[in-house]
């Protein structure tokens, strides 16, 4: 069975090995497309091409990004206003064009918290991706941008309250984390099968490493200890339009999953 097309929409480059690097690897290895967009961060940067090195190890196409700058590094897109800066419609108008090009049956991003560090550029992304998820179905909103498309689905990638702890176990107690209440995660992803390359793409992000950022943490685990940490991931389904439609598309295929109900509402 192929697995359905996949666009996943993080903040910064390495996030969407962290957040999504198992399941982008898995929907690549049963055949499907795989594409990243990355709102901050210019392309020619050195982070760009750190990005580049970790969609190949996942099978994704090469990325996209929108161009603008990182809200704490205001020089990684010269002559671009920070993401949180743009005006709002030019940065769901960048991101309609990448949805119809590509084609996603599914768009993954961050969920409303940001994720655990609730960064406002990731609480922007989830802001931006949901509307131009829905926007670039309708064809009379950015007609320019190419023929409209709509996703099937779109999943948040997050964490439950009942994985902090394991995750306190791994990383240590920090400052406070933005969990969901366990009965709102919709897919719960085994990705141990892919988790090498998983880990292979966060470190391929060399200047985080370097300067000490979570890809710094994954470095230094022991493989049981980054086992523990990036072996599940979570989503909660998002749904586009009236009917609930199919829920199983982020494990569609072969893999291990554990469901919850169908028909149950985030």
């Amino acid at each position: 069975m192929t697995a359905p097309s996949l666009l996943a929409v993080f903040a910064h480059p390495d996030d969407e090995s962290l957040m999504s690097g198992g399941v982008l690897a898995r929907h690549a290895a049963a055949g499907a497309r795989t594409a990243v967009v990355t709102a901050t961060w210019a392309p020619g940067t050195g982070r760009a091409a750190e990005l580049a090195d970790a969609t190949r190890i996942l099978g994704a196409d090469e990325p996209r990004l929108l161009g603008f700058a990182d809200a704490r590094v205001p020089d990684s897109a010269p002559g671009e206003p920070r993401f949180l800066d743009a005006p709002l419609d030019e940065a769901v108008r960048r991101l309609v064009a990448h949805i119809r090009d590509v084609r996603p049956d599914i768009v993954v991003t961050h969920d409303a918290y940001g994720g655990l560090t609730g960064h406002p550029d990731h609480v922007h992304t989830h802001r931006v991706t949901v509307l131009a998820a829905q926007a670039a179905g309708l064809e009379q909103l950015y007609p320019e941008a190419g023929a409209p498309w709509q996703p099937r689905a779109l999943y948040l990638a997050t964490h439950p309250h009942a994985a902090v702890a394991a995750l306190s176990d791994v990383v240590g107690e920090s400052r406070a984390v933005h969990s969901v209440p366990d009965a709102w995660v919709t897919a719960t992803v085994d990705v141990r099968p892919w988790l090498d390359q998983k880990v292979a793409a966060v470190l391929a992000h060399r200047s985080e490493v370097a300067r000490g950022a979570v890809p710094a943490l994954i470095a230094a685990l022991a493989p049981e200890s980054r086992a523990r940490l990036l072996s599940t991931e979570w989503y909660i389904r998002h749904h586009l339009g009236p009917a609930a439609g199919d829920q199983s598309e982020l494990t569609a295929g072969p893999w291990p999953v554990n469901p919850v109900d169908p028909d149950r509402e985030p």
